[in-house]
């Protein structure tokens, strides 16, 4: 499944680098069939575990980041079974981005509908173009995105993703920002610059530090206010425990530059089954 996401490694740079995965199949828009979707999974879990991948990019090529399910897949000359596997792969590809231990941008330049738009929502962080646009049109097609619904959901107002959901249309870079769909907007020409700005960022930072602050903060927002409080103040007392927690205060004392070591020694508790 090579040909259809491609996986290029960062360059190195103290110890450290990105991972940048792009969906390579623009005569199909980029939709994620099976193979795409399995392909695209194989690439996020590749080498997951090296000290030195701090952060994924994933990006597409064409002017069609992703038009979602390939449709082909989904007619009634395809069985049932066909159908819930490619649901269900979706699924677990989707829940699988948030419980990566590095975080994961989506650099949008063009199009992003349905599971698509939900691969979009489903990312860490998303930077896209002025001109990209963002829908869940699957209503026009008689096949509601229920399963986008959900990552779109959680990341847009709920009247703003239901009058995306029941007509369709789609919403511009800007407003995608505004509704919290988007972390930045950039001119097309800034595209590539503004993201790997932002992830030469991540870049400098503790993995280990990242990667127990990703996995609680999903966990407790789906906590009510006086458990997420009683988690995190835990977690915190966890974190100092953490080499890199003490080296960071310790560099911040001594007015220094921290030197990593990426250990995650004594928060597995947090990262078990994220």
């Amino acid at each position: 499944y090579l040909w259809l996401s491609t996986r290029i490694l960062g360059p190195r740079c103290f110890q450290s680098r990105e991972e940048n995965i792009i969906l390579n199949n623009p005569r199909k828009r980029n939709a994620l069939s099976l193979a795409m979707l399995k392909s695209l999974r194989h690439d996020l879990l590749h080498d997951i575990e090296s000290k030195e991948l701090r952060v994924i990019i994933i990006s597409a090529e064409g002017p069609v980041f992703s038009a979602g399910h390939d449709l082909k897949e989904l007619t009634s000359e395809e069985e049932t079974e066909h159908h819930v596997e490619v649901f269900t792969t979706c699924a677990e590809v989707m829940t699988l981005l948030q419980k990566l231990p590095v975080p994961v941008i989506a650099k949008v330049n063009g199009l992003a509908t349905a599971a698509g738009c939900q691969l979009v929502a489903s990312c860490d962080l998303a930077v896209a173009s002025e001109k990209s646009k963002f829908a869940t049109p699957g209503v026009n097609v008689g096949l509601f995105c229920s399963t986008p619904a959900v990552a779109v959901g959680r990341s847009l107002p709920r009247k703003v993703a239901l009058e995306m959901l029941f007509t369709g249309e789609p919403i511009s870079a800007h407003d995608a920002l505004l509704h919290g769909l988007l972390s930045k907007v950039v001119p097309e020409e800034k595209l590539e610059e503004e993201t790997m700005k932002m992830a030469r960022k991540i870049c400098e930072t503790s993995r280990s530090v990242v990667a127990l602050g990703k996995a609680v903060f999903y966990k407790q927002m789906a906590q009510d206010l006086t458990e997420a409080y009683r988690m995190t103040s835990q977690v915190m007392v966890d974190n100092l425990a953490l080499k890199d927690g003490q080296e960071g205060i310790e560099a911040f004392i001594q007015k220094r530059k921290p030197v990593w070591l990426h250990t995650e020694n004594g928060t597995s508790q947090w990262l078990q089954g994220k």
